[in-house]
């Protein structure tokens, strides 16, 4: 007898000695399975810890904290802008006001350190996530290695903004629908629970529509008019999905709003995250993508066409705008991974299935329930320690606090004229802004083009304009700010403090 055909019957006799149904292979696998992707999720939390600083560079962090804590003190939600002197009073709504508390509430108890680790765990779940969905199909040492090295490659969108909290959500929701899709079974319904939450998080919740109609238009390939009750599920799902996601405080203002960004505001063009793809400067999101199309082109892999136009579709974001890249990074691998399961059968789960257990992997089936638990304890130990020893704040280039006292030092008060990127910081300290990292809703109608024009060699005379118009009285900029030599000849002006980061001009009466 062959050593696989005494493997083969080793199985047969184990399954033998089973209850009906039960395969121990699948059981042991599962156990093995949630270990290792347990482990991921410790270990994407280890990471992130070494590179905390990181996760508050942005000048948002600090409005998106700030609004926390007011909603969190006030128990009432916006409707008007109380933050700027320039569009005061204007409609402006919280849309992401659920992971604002969230982040309020982490600074108010445990400061920075807390905002940084609660940014950690959501990209620790949704990475566990991510493994967990990976390897129901493919072989389990494939779907962590794919994981860890997209965690890497999604690496710049990691910050303490309320967008990260999507990154779960998406990540479930997308192999839930999918996976429903490709079995034929209408959607669970019980998923509509994750796009209420997504509404109350992030403004992307009306990418979970697009998903859901991508996915619902796989079943349909697949079934096409032979199950209409199957096809009249999935439309009721997707009439649902928007139903479900206006039960925030806003309605249907919440959905309005995300088309303001995604029709293109004036805004827009002007901030980093939503310029196009850049392959000079954005050379990791590159290699990866070069790296995926390369693998596909060599490997021959087929895949259905609802598949290919999901593909195209979440290329054109990534393409278009440097802080979509992140949804073809995360779901393309979701989506696509049972197709290559299945036509590259090595790479399979079900292979894996079939050979014997090696020593480790014993060892995590036989200790899985141990190992998860101290697994869980590290990830508990670590965060204490992180919250407890960890020194991490946003940036000082940001902060300006060498700006701030001397401010408040000498009692500058009245309207502020301020540059972009000292917004969110101008707003946690209660100074009202000229502008700030709003502008999704705010800063329009000319505005913000106005503020970039002021940056040109014919900007004096805009910048003036603004200057009488919203009686601005002091102006805090950043210490390579074009409009620095404007403000040297504007008569009454004058620099009365520089620091690394910033100047000061004050208007003297």
């Amino acid at each position: 007898m062959s050593a696989t055909e005494a493997t083969a019957k080793r199985q047969d006799d184990t399954q033998a000695q089973t209850p009906e149904g039960v395969d121990p292979r699948k059981d042991e696998a599962q156990r093995i399975r949630f270990v290792l992707c347990l482990a991921v999720g410790f270990f994407v939390t280890l990471f992130l810890c070494l590179y905390a600083r990181t996760l508050l560079q942005d000048p948002d962090n600090w409005w998106q904290v700030k609004v926390g804590l007011d909603l969190l003190a006030s128990r009432t939600i916006p409707t008007v802008d109380t933050y700027s002197h320039t569009f005061a009073g204007q409609p402006w709504i919280a849309k992401e006001w659920l992971a604002q508390v969230i982040l309020g509430a982490g600074y108010s108890i445990f400061g920075w350190s807390g905002v940084a680790f609660i940014t950690v765990t959501a990209v620790a779940a949704a990475m566990f996530l991510l493994a967990w969905s990976l390897s129901a199909s493919l072989k389990p040492t494939i779907a962590i290695a794919v994981t860890l090295a997209i965690t890497i490659a999604v690496g710049p969108v990691y910050n303490a903004r309320p967008l990260i909290f999507s990154f779960p959500i998406i990540v479930l929701w997308t192999a839930l629908l999918f996976q429903a899709a490709r079995e034929t079974r209408s959607p669970p319904f019980w998923a509509l629970s994750l796009i209420l939450l997504w509404a109350n998080l992030h403004a992307t919740f009306t990418f979970g529509f697009v998903i859901a109609a991508f996915a619902g238009l796989d079943c349909l390939s697949r079934v096409w008019f032979r199950q209409p009750k199957l096809i009249a599920k999935w439309v009721l799902f997707g009439l649902l999905c928007v139903l479900v996601a206006m039960i925030n405080p806003y309605g249907f203002k919440a959905i309005l709003a995300t088309f303001t960004v995604a029709s293109g505001n004036e805004a827009v063009s002007f901030i980093d995250e939503w310029m196009p793809f850049n392959a000079r400067s954005d050379v990791g999101a590159e290699v990866a993508l070069l790296i995926v199309v390369a693998a596909i082109l060599i490997s021959g892999l087929r895949v259905r066409w609802t598949y290919a136009a999901f593909f195209v579709f979440t290329l054109h974001l990534f393409l278009s705008y440097s802080r979509f890249q992140y949804l073809w990074l995360l779901l393309v691998p979701v989506v696509l991974a049972v197709d290559v399961a299945v036509q590259f059968p090595v790479l399979s789960r079900q292979k894996w299935l079939m050979e014997p257990r090696e020593r480790l992997e014993k060892a995590l089936s036989a200790y899985a329930g141990r190992i998860s638990a101290v697994l869980v304890a590290c990830w508990v130990a670590t965060a204490v320690v992180f919250i407890s020893y960890s020194t991490v704040a946003p940036a000082a280039k940001n902060f300006v606090s060498g700006a701030l006292a001397y401010a408040r030092q000498q009692g500058l008060t009245g309207n502020v004229f301020n540059a972009y990127d000292f917004g969110g910081s101008l707003i946690f300290h209660g100074i009202k802004t000229y502008i700030d990292g709003r502008t999704d809703q705010l800063f329009l109608g000319g505005f913000t083009q106005a503020t970039i024009d002021m940056g040109t060699s014919a900007g004096k005379p805009i910048l003036e304009a603004q200057l009488e118009r919203y009686d601005i009285r002091w102006a805090l900029l950043t210490v390579k700010d074009n409009r620095i030599p404007f403000f040297q000849e504007l008569p009454g002006w004058r620099q009365v403090y520089d620091d690394e980061f910033s100047v000061i001009y004050v208007k003297k009466d």
